[in-house]
């Protein structure tokens, strides 16, 4: 970044203003990204910024050149902010990338790796309409609420859905090979149904789905998150497996409803782990009950499902599967669903969404494991 500023003071509080603006796809500093070009400042008090873009056709480069003016315009002395953008070169863009994904720029899985922190949970279910699309994303929204870093992977690849209960429209940026996941409320967000057009099936087999999948925890580049949740199709098919393949570290999360009926059949879905060798992490009984005006409960698909299904999963697994929470039926999370507003931020107060929160809080409790973990200590 080339400086054009002759108050030194005044450069200092340009650039520590501009290293507030964060980049709204790779959610760090434009300034730490290489982004800045140059910035100066005449006696006028009017600063001039070229700021580089990844690609030319950035779908964000205006909350970016917004976000510039804003932080320039709070700093003493600074009257008028111009803001052009350009294009980062090859040279360019291979270092950002190289920058991210480390040495080399390696492409790999890196929740993979040894020093990763990340807690990646696959959202499960025995069989489709119990919510468990509507569960991963208001979980999602509400750990990143608490200031947690949280990915979703939508790997329901027949029955995609989170775009549009994220409120998400905008398609994921292209680097090189390199693909930047769209951001909403927080959250990073990437699904087969951003990559096909209007409402198109996907027509494809295990080995399509197992590098669909394989792609998108190689090529998206999610950064340092503390949760990344995997919202997977109904039942123990190919991605349950390419999951426990890829992220053999992964912990599943079932979502059932109370009825006895689909309690055995979620069983399935967690016993998996019995052969992926995966931990179960709880049970969420979701469509628990109904509230009444009075106050009272309808339990309109019986009751004790997840209790049930969570004390069966622990004598299959041979570890305590907690039931993490019970779900209240609930208009406004369907509403919230439908219009890309999460219960959990739009509604917080109701009883859905206290619910929603409450497990999100067990999961970001929970303590992340420093076992085979490099601590960089050398012996004196």
């Amino acid at each position: 970044m080339s400086e054009h500023i002759a108050n030194t003071a005044l450069a200092e509080a340009v650039n520590a203003a501009l290293a507030t603006v964060i980049d709204p796809e790779l959610r760090r500093p434009i300034t730490e990204l290489g982004m800045v070009e140059s910035v100066s400042v005449d006696g006028a008090g009017r600063a001039s910024l070229v700021v580089l873009l990844t690609i030319s056709g950035c779908p964000l480069r205006d909350t970016i050149t917004a976000d510039a003016t804003k932080a320039l315009l709070a700093v003493p002395g600074v009257a008028a902010v111009d803001v052009e953008l350009k294009v980062m070169t090859q040279e360019q863009r291979d270092a950002l990338k190289e920058l991210l994904r480390g040495a080399g720029g390696q492409r790999g899985i890196p929740f993979n790796e040894p020093g990763s922190l990340t807690r990646v949970y696959a959202v499960a279910s025995g069989k489709g309409g119990v919510g468990k699309s509507s569960v991963t994303v208001n979980l999602a929204c509400a750990l990143a609420a608490q200031g947690l870093r949280v990915g979703i992977v939508d790997a329901d690849v027949y029955g995609f859905s989170v775009p549009a209960l994220m409120g998400i429209t905008q398609p994921p940026t292209r680097v090189d090979d390199m693909i930047l996941p769209p951001v909403a409320y927080g959250v990073k967000v990437i699904s087969i149904g951003m990559f096909v057009s209007g409402n198109q099936p996907v027509a494809w087999r295990g080995p399509m789905l197992h590098r669909a999948l394989e792609q998108f925890l190689t090529d998206v580049y999610f950064g340092d998150l503390d949760a990344l949740f995997l919202d997977l199709p109904p039942g123990t098919g190919d991605i349950a497996i390419s999951v426990a393949q890829l992220l053999p570290k992964a912990e599943i999360l079932v979502v059932t409803t109370p009825q006895a009926a689909a309690a055995d059949v979620a069983e399935r879905a967690g016993a998996i782990a019995t052969q992926t060798g995966q931990k179960v992490a709880g049970v969420i009984e979701n469509m628990s009950y109904l509230e009444m005006p009075d106050g009272g409960r309808m339990e309109l698909f019986g009751s004790g499902g997840g209790q049930v299904l969570a004390e069966r999963l622990t004598a299959t697994v041979g570890a305590e599967v907690p039931l993490l929470g019970q779900i209240p039926l609930d208009i406004q999370l369907r509403e919230g669903g439908d219009a890309g507003v999460p219960i959990v931020l739009g509604q917080s107060g109701t009883p859905a969404a206290a619910a929603l929160s409450g497990i999100a809080g067990q999961l970001a409790a929970k303590p992340r494991g420093l076992a085979g973990m490099k601590l960089g200590l050398q012996p004196r």
